[in-house]
């Protein structure tokens, strides 16, 4: 990672001495190649030193997906419980017919009395009167309303965050030693046994209210105090008096949702599994047959063991690209690549300089063969953007480089936002910085969308207008296919916004299935020759399968290309 250099004078020296250095590295090459003809040639003149002159192979990725639950999205998986379970589960939020039963059945009277006494020991937030409130609340509406219809189902629920947001804040805790605190529920990784509702609710309480964890954003507190009022501001759905007692009563929600979720986990796997118990489907011969055993199956992949098959794909796969750009990638994975020995044996790391506040950083990777000397100059701060706020850190990482052949680059790697609605204004931003003399290339996720809206959701066709307007030029031409998609997945239903789950059927219809990743580079200085998807880890694209899966662990397509330089750049 190299500090930004203002003043153009070291800036220019710099340069030479980066093109001198390129030089001799190209006659080193070419005098390598020459002697790799020999039976004596040397180990490390293998084929991969052979760089092409006049091509450049490219790929951009956005390697996030699943976040904290395991059971967000749909997944291809070749395990027939999977689809068994989700199944039954969609039915029994759908149809639930005489499993919707009242939630102090599931939620009990003797749960509620304990949650209050809990909750009235905590203080702080926790105040008697809110506390009183929310009892008179749960007397009068929760305990009363069905599982299903009147409560999971509950859009206001959603649209008030009652639900949604102690479950963001509790779910899945960074911790300061580098792991993870999980409350117990369905909807993350927890490893301990929830093979009945009271063996959840005493770990439930005992996490939210016994044990200060130490966290990386707030130091040491009891998950309790980490939740904060709701505003009504932002959410005006909300009453002036749910407002005012919004940390008792999103408990209270927190907890009857989480225990729905285990009720119903329970209930379908006895009803699947001709009537076995938790504890016997975990102890069957053939492996844990239960749904704690598929969410556990499910975590080591691709929350677990994640990072490990990124890192797999990437120097499997993808070893032989130039540049490499990498959207979203989380702060642990960037220390995890800078030591691993394979990757930065092949290419220098340029990450943030200020990291993203949500753990979402562009990386960019370049090839030390095709560029030795690694980054002249990290160019982030110098783009001017009318709406600074637009654009948060680590969103875009933009570095100048010169290749081994003398040619400079100006090389980023951008996220955009969910809508989509910051791509314009960054792809602008960046054809203004990237000087005459330098050759530009630009891997992202635009979040571009087949049908968009225009001020709310970026329409893809519209965003290549803007690229032509700017001289620039895409892996798909100047004019992309809206159905070349970059993504398809779509939510389930075992998720706290329901608004937002598809049946398996209606995936294409209501899920994210997108033409969103590219490549940009200036009209005139590329010709694409190769441009390829993939999203299984080996360089296929299999299309309409949902991913991620067990073996491809991201919900968008890697993009990959090799485009040949035009006449005038030819070396």
């Amino acid at each position: 990672e190299a500090k930004s250099r203002a003043s153009p004078g070291p800036m220019a020296n710099l340069s030479d001495r980066v093109k001198l250095v390129g030089s001799a590295a190209a006659l080193l090459v070419v005098i390598g190649l020459a002697f790799s003809r020999s039976s004596y040639a040397p180990s490390l003149l293998g084929s991969n030193l052979a760089t092409n002159a006049n091509e450049l192979k490219l790929a951009s990725w956005n390697m996030a997906a699943i976040n904290n639950n395991p059971f967000e999205y749909w997944l291809t998986l070749s395990n027939e419980h999977y689809d068994s379970v989700m199944n039954s589960v969609q039915e029994f939020i759908m149809d639930p017919g005489e499993k919707d039963v009242k939630v102090k059945e599931v939620f009990t009277q003797a749960m509620f009395d304990e949650l209050v006494s809990t909750m009235q020991h905590q203080g702080g937030q926790y105040d008697r009167d809110s506390i009183k409130a929310v009892t008179k609340l749960w007397k009068s509406d929760f305990s009363q309303r069905r599982i299903v219809s009147d409560f999971i189902r509950d859009g206001e629920l959603g649209q008030k965050r009652l639900t949604s947001m102690p479950d963001r804040i509790t779910n899945t805790v960074a911790l300061r030693d580098g792991s993870f605190a999980y409350r117990p529920t369905v909807i993350n990784c927890f490893a301990g046994s929830l093979d009945s509702t009271e063996e959840w609710w005493s770990k439930w309480r005992k996490f939210m209210f016994v044990d200060a964890i130490d966290t990386v954003k707030v130091g040491s507190k009891k998950p309790a105090d980490m939740l904060a009022k709701i505003p009504r501001a932002k959410y005006p759905l909300l009453t002036v008096e749910e407002e005012r007692i919004s940390v008792p009563l999103q408990t209270l929600i927190c907890a009857i949702f989480d225990c729905i979720l285990v009720h119903m986990l329970n209930t379908l796997d006895a009803e699947l599994l001709d009537g076995a118990s938790q504890s016997a489907l975990r102890a069957a011969p053939e492996g844990d047959q239960s749904w704690q055993g598929l969410r556990s199956q499910i975590c080591h992949s691709l929350n677990l063991k994640k990072n490990d098959r990124i890192l797999e794909i990437l120097k499997d796969a993808y070893s032989d690209r130039d540049v490499i750009s990498l959207q979203e990638v989380a702060g642990a994975f960037i220390e995890r690549a800078k030591a691993d020995k394979t990757l930065t044996q092949n290419f220098h790391i340029a990450a943030p300089v200020k990291r993203s506040a949500s753990d979402q950083n562009s990386v960019v990777l370049l090839s030390k063969q095709r560029f030795p000397a690694g980054v002249i100059e990290d160019a982030t701060n110098r783009l001017k953007f009318q709406d600074p706020k637009a654009i948060a850190a680590g969103d875009i990482t933009l570095v100048r480089a010169s290749d081994l052949f003398n040619r400079d680059f100006i090389i980023g790697s951008f996220h955009g936002d969910t809508n989509g609605l910051a791509s314009i204004p960054l792809i602008t931003a960046v054809a203004r910085e990237a000087h005459r003399n330098e050759l530009l290339i630009l891997g992202l996720d635009a979040n571009t969308y087949s049908s968009g809206v225009d001020g709310k959701k970026q329409d893809v066709l519209k965003f290549a207008e803007a690229y032509r307007r700017l001289k620039l030029d895409s892996c798909w031409g100047p004019i992309p296919n809206p159905e070349e998609f970059t993504t398809y997945n779509a939510r389930t239903f075992l998720q706290p916004q329901l608004n937002k789950a598809s049946s398996k059927a209606e995936i294409r219809e209501k899920g994210d299935v997108n033409p969103k990743d590219f490549i940009l580079f200036r009209q005139g200085t590329f010709n694409t020759e190769i441009v390829s998807k993939d999203n299984t880890g080996q360089r296929e694209y299999v299309e309409e399968m949902v991913f991620p899966t067990l073996e491809f662990p991201s919900d968008h397509g890697v993009l990959s290309a090799t485009l040949a330089f035009s006449d005038q750049w030819i070396k």
